[in-house]
């Protein structure tokens, strides 16, 4: 039997779970947070009252906090191209009503496009930044489209949303804790509550990799070692300024990202470093030869990647984004 075939078999025995799946990992619509919950109300008569507080408390928020909420928000509004990429694995048949893995990803993209929204929407009543800059680089970001590298194989899919997931939750976190740091509670519960779906959606995709561990160990693990030894791409790499070409700009954000300690390469080496942890890579038997071999690689990996991140050397002069007003410079 081909491999494209086993992992065909693979996804459709995961299948039969789907729906417990989403019992334990999505929150029903009705129950979930809604962006309207935590931004001043457009129906009240103190909507302006809440929008100029919405403002004061962003005024003392830094340049590069600006850049990295900017860049966070653009690569959750780029929602329609991962939806559109993960529908298209193999094993998801997105025409057929009753298929568990449609319904689990058009379930998550529910989900995943509230944040976007919020954030969207908070940007605007910041007063902050330039929105037509940034709804310019959004709509760039989604015609440019995306290639993580994956192909159509679901495990690759999924150690990459592994990742992915785990590393907006960092990103969105640590910006909860800088903007409670410079006095902005309410802008801190908005990424706080973002991070904590991204980790909950990090808990599973990472148990649907733990679960094909189970029954498919060695294709598993060279799906793994694959991505890992390509490196992920970030969503955003392709992000670019009006003007620019593809990937221009992200360079400069990541820069703004180390700089404020909201995502670093160590954070990168660290992540990679939970999913060998979370998978028992160390304990998986019946595994082949090249199995083995790609268990090595892995093992050593993030030792070698620590010392790569740790002779890094990050620009330290902020850069200037069309995203970001100027005068916000200090």
């Amino acid at each position: 039997m081909s491999i494209q075939n086993v992992r065909l078999e693979v996804m459709q025995f995961l299948e039969k779970n789907v729906d417990s799946f989403m019992d334990q990992f999505l929150i029903p619509v009705e129950k979930i947070w809604q962006p309207s919950d935590l931004l001043p109300n457009s129906e009240s008569e103190n909507f302006m009252e809440e929008v100029k507080e919405l403002r004061e408390l962003a005024k003392d928020l830094p340049y590069d906090f600006w850049v990295v909420m900017v860049g966070d928000t653009i690569t959750e509004e780029a929602l329609p191209t991962y939806e559109s990429w993960l529908l298209d694995m193999e094993g998801i048949d997105q025409r057929d009503s009753e298929n568990g893995w449609a319904k689990w990803f058009r379930q998550w993209t529910g989900e995943e496009n509230r944040h976007g929204d919020l954030l969207n929407k908070y940007l605007y009543l910041s007063g902050r930044v330039n929105m037509r800059e940034v709804e310019i680089t959004t709509q760039h970001l989604i015609n440019d489209g995306f290639d993580p590298g994956t192909d159509r194989d679901p495990y690759k899919n999924f150690v990459f949303t592994s990742f992915q997931e785990l590393a907006t939750y960092v990103s969105h976190n640590r910006v909860s804790k800088l903007a409670k740091q410079y006095g902005d509670k309410k802008l801190s519960k908005i990424c706080n509550l973002i991070a904590g779906d991204e980790m909950r959606h990090h808990h599973a995709y990472s148990e649907f990799v733990n679960k094909i561990f189970k029954v498919d160990p060695s294709e598993m693990m060279l799906a793994f070692h694959y991505m890992m030894k390509k490196k992920i791409t970030m969503p955003a790499n392709l992000i670019r300024e009006s003007g620019g070409s593809m990937g221009t700009a992200f360079e400069k954000f990541s820069d703004s990202a180390q700089r404020i300690g909201v995502y670093t390469a160590m954070d990168y080496v660290d992540i990679m470093q939970k999913l060998i942890n979370r998978w028992e890579i160390d304990k998986i038997n019946g595994l082949t030869d090249e199995a083995e071999k790609a268990r090595d690689y892995l093992m050593k990996l993030p030792g070698r990647m620590t010392k790569l991140a740790e002779r890094m050397v990050v620009g330290q002069e902020v850069q200037e984004f069309k995203w970001v007003t100027p005068a916000l410079i200090k």
